[in-house]
């Protein structure tokens, strides 16, 4: 059996104070000298007499000696692990509906309530695993709007999810995980509130994806490009604005009303049109659904302008009396969302001014000027 050696490698402290520094440069000054005496292993350190170790080599020198008889006491540091409200169970006969799932479920949200509520800690984040007797699994996670242990809010999240869930396999084991944090108490301004039910809203909203899907139930967020109308849709999170944001938009609200373009008004340019008269601000009244048209071209402009009606008896069309572009138009040509149109400003004899544009699908009308 080979001895242990004494060895002479640098201390790794962590975040070391001065004393802890002193103490590791002894313990090399006293290694250093042992190994000069011969001393390389723990049995021919225990093996020194202690008086005589002390008087030569200090204190530092009869700990060492201490630890290497086994004689030295240190004080345990008790550190409690992170506790885990996990709850599993793997079934004995493989299920295929959803009831006895449910049945549960609801048993596995008691119990972790139970014990969140002992330490006074809520649910922020549910975990759902179902594994299938293919081998396979299932995982979704559960978002709470508001933290809570109520059983009734998380039960109905995970019915209304589980409510359109179908797979090919039957389910032989399910786990439900809980991630705690503490209750949140928010102190709201003077003209701020909070939803009244984020559960309700969570749960409807829920249902709504199950009816149209993800990605038709959200917020419209604008995306980064130049293309008319593009957008994303992001999950709902109900934030409120803020007091900044509230002055902007009412700084923009004060802002004078636009007048409304008058007949001939157009000209060989936008920009010089808007350079000839700071007032002429035309509000645009853009249609989300692009209205088709037809469009007779003569030397590359419209003349004639056909559309269906966009309002009770009000229609784009008849004979271009005033024009304004063309305005190209393009972007992402670098991936294959690539995109370009060409935009005009037409103005017909019945008075109706419009834009209406022409790409890949042909021509249509963005909307009329107000």
């Amino acid at each position: 059996m080979i001895a242990p050696a004494l060895s002479t490698a640098t201390v790794a402290l962590p975040a070391g104070t001065a004393k802890q520094i002193e103490r590791a440069k002894a313990t090399e000054r006293i290694l250093s000298i042992l190994h000069q005496w011969g001393i390389h292993t723990l049995g021919q350190l225990a093996a020194l007499p202690r008086d005589d170790l002390a008087a030569r080599l200090g204190a530092r020198a009869v700990e060492l000696w201490e630890r290497a008889n086994g004689r030295a006491n240190r004080i345990l540091k008790l550190v409690s692990p992170p506790e885990s409200f996990i709850e599993s169970c793997e079934f004995e006969n493989e299920i295929e509906t959803v009831e006895p799932l449910l049945f549960i479920l609801r048993r596995f949200l008691q119990q972790l309530a139970t014990r969140l509520n002992a330490i006074y800690l809520v649910t922020k984040e549910l975990r759902l695993r179902l594994n299938f007797a293919d081998k396979s699994h299932y995982e979704r996670v559960f978002k709470i709007p508001q933290p809570t242990n109520n059983e009734d809010i998380l039960f109905r999240m995970l019915h209304t999810h589980l409510e359109d869930f179908t797979s090919r396999h039957p389910i032989i084991a399910v786990e439900l995980e809980a991630q705690p944090s503490r209750s949140v108490r928010q102190q709201f301004g003077l003209f701020e509130t909070a939803l009244r039910d984020p559960g309700q809203l969570h749960e409807t909203l829920a249902r709504l994806i199950g009816l149209l899907g993800a990605d038709r139930v959200g917020t419209p967020v604008l995306e980064e490009t130049h293309r008319p109308d593009a957008f994303r849709m992001e999950l709902f999170a109900w934030e409120f604005s803020g007091h900044s944001e509230r002055r902007v938009a009412k700084s923009k609200g004060a802002a004078a009303l636009p007048a409304r373009l008058p007949p001939g008004c157009l000209g060989p340019s936008r920009t010089d049109n808007l350079a000839r008269d700071h007032n002429c601000h035309i509000p645009l009244r853009r249609f989300r659904k692009r209205i088709k048209a037809t469009v007779l071209l003569e030397n590359n402009c419209p003349v004639h302008v056909r559309s269906a009606e966009f309002g009770a008896g009000v229609a784009v069309e008849g004979r271009s009396v005033a024009q304004d572009g063309p305005f190209p138009l393009s972007g992402n040509w670098w991936d294959e969302r690539a995109w370009k149109r060409v935009e005009w400003d037409v103005e017909t004899e019945n008075g109706v001014v419009a834009r209406c544009h022409y790409d890949q699908h042909g021509w249509a009308i963005d909307g009329i000027y107000d």
